[in-house]
Order: C-alpha cells, then sequence, then structure tokens
C-alpha cells in the first residue's frame, strides 16, 4: 500500500478563502496532470520545476471546476521524500470536497490519517518524536507548547536520545568485545568505571523523566478542580477567570449541582478549570450525587483551588474538606474579603493545622504526604480575594507559576518529555540502567550488564522509532488528523 498515490484535504472543512488538497506517490503527477489545466503553454505537470508554482483549472470530464494554483515538490525534497502536488483551490467545503473527489477519481486513493507524515516517518525524513510533534504543533493551545513542539520538531528530543543510545552502545561493544577475545581486552577496573558512566546516564535520563509532569501540564493545562462549601463563590471564580458569565451566580447555596468545566489562560500557563458542587453533608440526593463527583475530580487534579467564604465562621464541612485534599497541592482563596471578615490567614491555618490528619503536634510540624514529592509545599498558600471585585487574581497567578514551576516558566534551551508514550519508554530505559548498576553492586560478570544495557538500549530506540514495531506506528498516525 505504500506505493499508493494519496491524496486527502488538508485544510479545515469549513467556508474559508482558500483550501488545499494534497496528492503524494509515486504518481502524484500523473494524477495531477489529468486533471490540471494551465492558463498559459500546456506542458506536462513532471516537466514543471520542483518548488514551483503554476495558474489554471481544475478539469473534470471538460467541466471547469475551479480555478487553481498548483504547486509541485519533486522527490526527495518534499514533506514525504515522494513526489507531491498541492492544489490551492477556492475555499468551501462543497468545492474542496469536488476537487479531491476528481483527484480520487483518476488515480489516487484516499489518504489514511497521519498517512502523509507516516511517509515521512516510514521514508526517515522525519523520527518519530518529530512526527508527534507535528501534531503537538497543530494542537499547541499556548506559547509554551508551540515551542516546545517547535524544539521537538527541530530534534531535541532525538539528539538527546542518540546521544544517550550512543553511549550505551558503546558500553555493549565494549563488553561483547572483551568477552569474546578476553586475552587481549583486559576489563580491570571496568566495572567501575561503568558505574561512573552509569551514574551520569541515570542522571540524564532521570532528568527527562522529572521533564515530563511538567511538560505535559505545560502543554496541555493544568487540571484544576475548585472546592468549596456551597455558596463560597466558586461559581463566581470560574466566571471571573473566564472573562463570561459561563456559571449561574445566585444568593441561593446549592446553585451548581453538577460539574462545568472551562480552560482558561493565566499569563503562560493554562488551567484546565473544574467547578463542582459545594461540598456539605445533605439528604438531598442530587446534591449528594454532585458532592461525590466533585470528591472525584478533585483526587484526579493537579491543582485543588479551595474557595473558602471569609466572611462567615469555619466548620465541619470545611474540615470535611481539607481531609479529602490533604494530599494534593492546594492553593486556598479566602473570597468575600469585601465583607466584614470573620476568617484571617491566620485563623484559617491554625483551623487547618487542629484538623488536618497531617499536623504532629508534639513536633509542631505537618508530616508529609507520601504522594508528594520532598520539595513540594503542602501547607496551602492563602490569599485573599474578592470575585466580586476582582481583587487577588495576579496573587493566585503567581501563586501557581511558584507552585508548579517555581516561579519561573522556562522556555528555552531545554529538553522537555511532553509524550505519556515516550516518557514511559524512558522510564522503561532507566530502570533498565538501576538493574545494571545492582548488577554491579552484587559482583556479576559482565554478561549480565549487556543484557539490561540491551534493555535500556532498545527502549530508547522505541522513543525515536528506532526499534518499534508496526502496530504501534499505526497507533500513533491514527490519532492524527486527515490531511497531515
Amino acid at each position: 500500500m505504500w506505493s499508493d498515490t494519496i491524496a486527502a484535504i488538508a485544510t479545515g472543512l469549513s467556508d474559508a478563502g482558500i483550501g488545499i488538497v494534497r496528492i503524494s506517490g509515486d504518481n502524484a503527477f500523473d494524477v495531477a496532470d489529468r486533471i490540471f489545466q494551465s492558463a498559459g503553454k500546456r506542458k506536462r505537470v513532471e516537466e514543471y520545476g520542483s518548488h514551483t508554482i503554476h495558474y489554471g483549472y481544475v478539469v473534470d470530464d471538460g467541466e471547469i471546476i475551479d480555478e487553481v494554483m498548483l504547486s509541485l515538490m519533486k522527490k526527495p525534497k518534499s514533506y514525504t521524500r515522494e513526489d507531491t502536488v498541492e492544489i490551492s483551490c477556492h475555499g468551501g467545503l462543497f468545492l474542496l470536497k469536488r476537487v479531491l473527489e476528481s483527484v480520487l477519481k483518476n488515480g489516487a486513493r484516499l489518504a489514511e490519517p497521519g498517512e502523509f507524515t507516516k511517509r515521512a516517518f516510514l521514508n526517515g525524513r522525519i523520527d518519530l518524536t518529530k512526527a508527534e510533534a507535528v501534531m503537538d504543533l497543530i494542537h499547541s493551545q499556548n506559547e509554551f507548547a508551540r515551542k516546545n513542539s517547535l524544539q521537538q520538531l527541530r530534534g531535541s528530543v532525538f539528539k538527546e536520545i542518540r546521544e544517550l543510545r550512543k553511549e550505551i552502545l558503546y558500553e555493549l561493544a565494549f563488553i561483547e568485545s572483551a568477552l569474546d577475545d578476553p586475552e587481549h581486552i583486559d576489563t580491570e577496573g571496568y566495572p567501575e568505571r561503568l558505574s561512573n558512566v552509569l551514574k551520569l546516564l541515570l542522571e540524564r535520563i532521570k532528568k527527562l523523566l522529572d521533564s515530563a509532569d511538567d511538560g505535559r501540564m505545560r502543554k496541555e493545562g493544568i487540571r484544576t478542580v475548585i472546592v468549596g462549601k456551597p455558596n463560597a463563590g466558586k461559581s463566581s471564580l470560574l466566571n471571573l477567570l473566564a472573562g463570561e458569565e459561563i456559571a449561574i451566580v445566585t444568593e441561593i447555596a446549592g446553585t451548581t449541582r453538577d460539574t462545568l468545566q472551562e480552560s482558561v489562560r493565566l499569563k503562560d500557563l493554562s488551567l484546565n478549570l473544574i467547578d463542582t458542587a459545594g461540598i456539605r453533608s445533605t439528604e438531598d440526593v442530587i446534591e449528594k450525587i454532585g458532592v461525590e463527583r466533585a470528591k472525584k475530580y478533585a483526587s484526579e487534579a493537579d491543582l485543588i483551588v479551595y474557595v473558602a467564604d471569609a466572611s462567615v465562621p469555619l466548620d465541619e464541612n470545611d474540615s470535611q474538606i481539607m481531609e479529602s485534599i490533604r494530599e494534593k497541592k492546594v492553593i486556598v482563596l479566602l473570597n468575600k474579603t469585601d465583607l466584614p471578615a470573620v476568617v484571617t490567614k491566620e485563623s484559617f491555618l491554625d483551623f487547618y493545622r487542629e484538623k488536618s490528619s497531617l499536623w504532629k503536634e508534639e513536633e509542631n510540624t505537618f508530616r508529609r504526604p507520601s504522594s508528594l514529592k520532598i520539595e513540594d509545599s503542602f501547607i496551602p498558600c492563602v490569599i485573599n480575594t474578592s470575585t466580586r471585585e476582582g481583587t487577588g487574581m495576579e496573587e493566585f497567578e503567581n501563586a501557581v507559576e511558584k507552585l508548579f514551576f517555581d516561579g519561573v516558566i522556562r522556555q528555552e534551551d531545554e529538553v522537555v518529555i511532553t509524550s505519556l508514550r515516550q516518557k514511559e519508554e524512558i522510564r522503561e530505559a532507566y530502570e533498565s540502567l538501576q538493574l545494571v548498576q545492582e548488577s554491579l553492586q552484587a559482583g556479576m560478570p559482565e554478561d549480565f550488564f549487556s543484557i539490561d544495557l540491551m534493555n535500556a538500549y532498545a527502549a530508547l530506540g522505541h522513543v525515536i522509532g528506532e526499534e518499534v514495531g508496526e502496530d504501534l506506528v499505526n497507533e500513533i498516525f491514527s490519532k492524527f488528523c486527515l490531511g497531515k
């Protein structure tokens, strides 16, 4: 099927000024020649120079379908490394489909999702990380995602993985050579040297792994769940951050009974906000379902925004909320500070210490939750806000940056992993190298090292597609849009 000539609409299926139909394959020029009629001197399409554009018409059965510009790129200097033609016609769903229909009728077949990029990968123009970066770039929703996708498209991940594999391969070759020719290759002191090499490799791979979660959040947005008691101002916060009236806001407690979702931008961060039902003890069947959903979403969140009404005393419902989010990254917004305050930052933290199961009175400190990293703060950041007056939002934005990215959104000169698939393969390589370390410490013979070194080498090969099966390739490219 890879010798087929394929075609698809490469632009959005909507009314627009221009639309593009892309053709790629060995017979791309022949297919284009059957439907393209130049406005000037008639020449076969294949006789035009590569990377040139020509004005004319798409003609089907003698009827002019549209006035177009035809671009052609001769192999191997094209996106797919195949002969490629792009027909730029007037936009509009019906017209684009009509031009594509003519192309398919004259010798091409409809491309599968991502098939142009798959051919670029199979023909050696790009590796698998660059292929995935193409789709990430298309779907980028913030400046970080765009810049990081471009870096990966230019080979940032590929280069790092290739260097790691090169160093592992050197050690594999040395061990195999020493086993094959022990009389001429001395392994005296080799375990110590390999141990030093492994230490550096593990540090570099750990850095890639550590970048993965932050990379996902920067690319896809931080999963943020707003919790609090009824009528604390959760929906008002959602509306304020979104800049429009998404949620119904009334003075009646318990207005929100289901979840509302919205993506918002804070500086260069994206928050995927979920506004939940107010958490409290209730006998209302519908409200109970909303409360349970709120707790479920909170358990899956990257960030909890706990909205507390500063104008009313804290109670057991607040205690219940605190206990349910105790092992999460939390920012507390003491809302309604435009009203006389009953709860202050100090009194809130006192209440938190008193009610939290993490507080160890005898040591005057908190027990660190097992789910948090050693550098994570588990004492919540408390900010005075008023959603009515819009105060406290800048401090809130700064708190999110500090909580996740140490107050700095780094965008340049760092390799960041944003793909879960890549992360899992890199983790496998890391664990395999750890097994080599254990074999060294146990004094095992050299041939034991090569097994786990080879596993690490193969796992890293999966990242860039140098050792990958057809099923995985098909799965990755099936997620691409049609025409790319």
